[in-house]
């Protein structure tokens, strides 16, 4: 759990050297925000905020590992560069193309490789995203680093980075990563195979945009492949897979553009192998007091939402719109402007939609979904301390108010140190999310970008204060979905 509390910035685990690193990007995105508020060229703006950055971190040993991969074992954010990984090797990210170990479709190798890689992207609003395509994220290491946090919260809130129990009693040998980005969740899966002592599963990387590390300097069996997935056929023969993981494609795959996707996945899968898909609501609820846990869920599932502070979701779970103005805000302009792009901004009710439409070839169908309040929730001590015990307790440590009022608080607190990273975590993720989202909410609200940064700073402040916030309720909603395809002898007969 240190990767989570490094992610909010827990003042009490960072080190000096993390709070350099902190301050030095802090100070760099205010520089940029200045020199565009003052008209300075959004590009030029982004070169200097990134130059101001690397002149102040250069002089801390601690920030950047040889691949650019934490430390084996390490989460995400306990080496502070991870999101800036080869910033020192190559200008930018086009490098990676050229890449051992990886295969980049309609190209070749040397500069005709790097051309094609370099058209794949365009600058704009001071940040970096693919060039023809409604994908509405940037594609640059800030971006990343948010994405391998969700990974991490979903690692975390699942238990393990793959939750298909088949495929823990029967190890896949290969696995195809659909949509990599910088491969963090690959790099989590293949620790997790080694932990269950098969360390030669294959893995392969399958992106538009060759965003990944070189994963093969950390001794995995990697492969990448450069692709558009949006075009079928992809890169591979058929029945090469044994798990595929589909993983925050939602803002790839169109409404009604979901089929073609799916069919292409189950051509790879082979006879028996998994295919899992990882997603979230880009829109948030808010959980309403004390949710029933649902009866169906295996014990342990049940086990590691108490341990993480989380909620299983079932159709049963009561939610409300999100109550804070800030957030409820935010959804209406995401809302919006995903629906103008024809992008799911509840994607979690459509994937279910999609892999149960597939019953002649996908079979062992299940799911597992997850709410992540935002905060400490205010009904939370009430479901844990009933109200006279609350009281007595309260009469108690007024009595032993002069043995130490941190004392009293740690008493108090119904938040262990884990639970509450994971929260704020998922909250900056959030945060992150809108930030990743800023043209088109300004465009979708019409705030001018002094009206956005009044705005920006009026949520940040609200968020932050621990009596207002998130704290009626509203949640990050995560989910997983598997399904294992069927071979021959266990398709339905036809009628």
């Amino acid at each position: 759990m240190e990767g989570l509390l490094y992610a909010y910035g827990a003042p009490n685990i960072l080190s000096d050297d993390q709070r350099r690193e902190i301050r030095a990007r802090v100070q760099a995105k205010i520089a940029e925000r200045k020199a565009l508020e003052a008209g300075v060229d959004p590009a030029l703006a982004a070169e200097r905020a990134e130059a101001q950055y690397l002149e102040r971190v250069s002089s801390i040993p601690s920030v950047a590992t040889p691949s650019g991969l934490p430390p084996r074992g390490a989460d995400i954010g306990t080496t502070p560069l991870y999101r800036k990984h080869s910033r020192h090797d190559s200008a930018d990210m086009q490098g990676r193309a050229g890449m051992s170990g990886s295969v980049s479709s309609g190209s070749t190798t040397g500069s005709s490789r790097e051309e094609s890689t370099l058209s794949v992207f365009e600058l704009r609003h001071g940040r970096r995203y693919l060039r023809d395509t409604l994908y509405p994220l940037p594609v640059d290491l800030a971006e990343i680093q948010r994405q391998n946090l969700r990974t991490l919260l979903g690692c975390e809130i699942f238990g393990r980075p793959v939750c298909a129990p088949r495929v823990t009693r029967q190890i896949p040998q290969r696995v195809l990563d659909v949509g990599c980005g910088g491969a963090y969740w690959s790099a989590r899966c293949h620790e997790y195979f080694t932990s269950l002592g098969r360390r030669n599963v294959a893995f392969t990387g399958i992106d538009i945009a060759p965003l990944a590390p070189d994963l093969k300097r950390q001794g995995m069996d990697w492969t990448f492949a450069q692709h558009d997935i949006r075009k079928a056929p992809w890169p591979f023969d058929d029945e090469t897979f044994d798990l595929i993981m589909f993983k925050d494609m939602s803002l790839i795959v169109t409404l009604g553009g979901g089929a073609r996707f799916m069919d292409e996945c189950i051509r790879l899968l082979r006879p028996g192998g998994t295919l899992e898909i990882w997603d979230s609501d880009h829109c948030l609820r808010a959980l309403q007091p004390h949710p029933p846990p649902p009866t169906a869920r295996q014990r342990t599932e049940q086990e590691i939402a108490l341990r993480t502070g989380t909620f299983l979701v079932s159709p049963g779970t009561p939610f409300a719109p999100a109550p804070n103005k800030y957030l409820s805000q935010a959804n209406s302009w995401i809302n919006t402007a995903l629906d103008n792009r024809k992008l799911p901004p509840f994607p979690c009710t459509r994937i279910a939609e999609m892999v149960y439409q597939e019953p002649d070839d996908l079979g062992e169908v299940d799911y597992r979904r997850v709410a992540i309040p935002l905060a400490e929730l205010r009904w939370e001590h009430e479901r844990e301390r009933p109200r006279h015990a609350r009281s007595r307790s309260d009469a108690d440590g007024l009595q032993l108010r002069d043995k130490g009022k941190a004392k009293l608080r740690s008493q108090s607190q119904g938040l262990s140190s884990e639970q509450l990273a994971i929260r704020q975590t998922a909250l900056l993720t959030v945060i992150q999310m809108i930030e990743s989202l800023e043209p088109l909410l300004k465009e979708t609200s019409g705030k001018n970008t002094e009206e956005w940064s009044h705005w920006w700073g009026s949520m940040m402040s609200d968020l932050m204060d621990p009596q207002k916030g998130a704290s009626n309720g509203e949640c990050l909603e995560l989910g997983a979905w598997w399904a294992t395809k069927l071979d021959d002898s266990d398709q339905p007969l036809s009628r």
